[in-house]
């Protein structure tokens, strides 16, 4: 009984000097393989037919580029206040919602990449800016934008967002017109 003790230890020792050479293996391959899939994706990347994907693409990001080639999606050119522009892809079915969390997404992306953290009040923008698509304002976050008539390759504009008189939601503005006020000489 001893001998096939000893047997049995030697078998289980030549088992586990096999496991932890088939982990090392395995180990090894899977390091080759995530080289091989980084570097044929930064093949991928610099691919001119590619170069409006991000550097660091998500999931999501892919699927909507690939969206926008079957033509379930649209480009939507973005014209801010300086003049600038930038675009952003949004589903045929998005709300306004959606290019607003889109336009967020974008500019967040680009301030970071080009000045590191920088943190962006997007409540302080949407209580003073909206959207605007031939000079008809995007109020409604629940609306599609076809409500609206955007469609693939159509142009937003940034506008200034002034409350009308009657809502008088903007406390902030009451209180500088009574402040206002108060300096006119009576």
């Amino acid at each position: 009984m001893d001998a096939s003790t000893d047997g049995t230890k030697a078998e289980e020792a030549g088992t586990s000097t096999t496991t932890a050479i088939e982990t090392t293996l395995e180990y090894d391959s899977s390091s080759v393989k995530m080289g091989r899939l980084q570097s044929t994706l930064a093949a991928l990347l610099s691919d001119p037919v590619l170069e409006d994907l991000p550097k660091k693409p998500s999931l999501s990001e892919v699927d909507t580029l690939i969206n926008l080639e079957l033509g379930s999606a649209m480009l939507i050119t973005v014209l801010k206040l300086d003049g600038t522009s930038f675009d952003v892809v949004v589903m045929n079915s998005a709300t306004v919602k959606d290019l607003k969390l889109a336009i967020k997404k974008k500019v967040n992306d680009m301030e970071e990449s080009s000045m590191g953290h920088r943190h962006i009040s997007w409540r302080h923008v949407w209580a003073n800016f909206c959207l605007s698509y031939h000079n008809v304002k995007l109020l409604d976050d629940n609306s599609p934008l076809q409500d609206y008539g955007v469609r693939n390759n159509s142009q937003v504009h940034f506008v200034p967002y002034v409350v009308s008189r009657a809502s008088r939601r903007h406390s902030r503005r009451r209180k500088h017109r009574f402040f206002h006020g108060l300096n006119r000489k009576a």
